[in-house]
């Protein structure tokens, strides 16, 4: 395993989440039961977060050795070892346990590449047929708030129906336009986004697409319902 690194995409996470835990510290109480986190990656973006928000503890989990080597790493230069920790291992392991401490909430830039199959140039960034299995697996994992990246070309709007099964509601979301990287510039993959897209699966231009990372919550202090602006953000075509 190697680990994924994209700057614009990691700091585009990093500050959204910085700026949604920032907005909604009060409703998301996270100084008194922390994050958790699915996916480390080099942890650089949520490191600069929680340096940038005192009382902010973040427990991540990461399955690939060489990433939870980096993260500690970065975590450490940083200052921020005594409150952001990371473990190697399955994160859904963690959450189903029965004698796991579950936070209130959890943060997330899960793997979201769509393919056929996990052929592709780094298979741990297989995000499913459609790409959102990590997303909606998440979803399923019992946390009242869940912040995480929702990709343009990655069955958004399943993502937001099966949210909304689930009880949750968009709150507020940041947007950012990418460029297509090694990963999803691939050919296979590239053909895959673009069959996705014909079959309104999803939206992407030739060259890029948009992230989002929102908060859902099943929360009714957090008022508001942004999931359909959350779409309309989302769409380039």
């Amino acid at each position: 395993m190697s680990c994924f690194s994209s700057a614009d995409e990691s700091a585009h996470y990093g500050l959204s989440v910085c700026m949604l835990l920032g907005q909604y510290r009060e409703q998301l109480r996270w100084e008194d039961d922390g994050v958790d986190e699915l996916g480390t990656g080099d942890a650089s973006a949520i490191a600069d977060a929680v340096h940038a928000l005192p009382g902010l503890r973040v427990r991540s989990y990461d399955i690939s050795p060489p990433s939870v080597e980096k993260a500690r790493a970065n975590i450490a230069a940083r200052g921020v070892a005594d409150r952001y920790t990371v473990e190697l291992g399955d994160f859904f392991d963690q959450a189903d346990s029965a004698g796991g401490v579950q936070a209130r909430t959890v943060i997330s830039n899960p793997p979201y590449i769509p393919a056929p199959d996990r052929d592709i140039l780094m298979p741990e960034l297989w995000g499913g047929i459609h790409g959102n299995d990590l997303a909606l697996q998440l979803l399923k994992a019992g946390y009242d708030n869940v912040i995480a990246a929702v990709p343009s070309y990655s069955d958004p709007e399943g993502t937001v129906r099966t949210a909304e099964d689930l009880g949750y509601r968009v709150v507020n979301f940041l947007a950012m336009g990418l460029d297509f990287g090694p990963y999803s510039s691939e050919p296979r993959v590239h053909a895959h986004i673009r069959r996705l897209c014909a079959e309104g699966r999803g939206w992407a231009g030739e060259a890029d697409y948009m992230v989002a990372v929102a908060l859902f919550t099943r929360d009714p202090e957090l008022p508001g319902d942004r999931s359909h602006q959350l779409l309309r953000a989302l769409q380039l075509s």
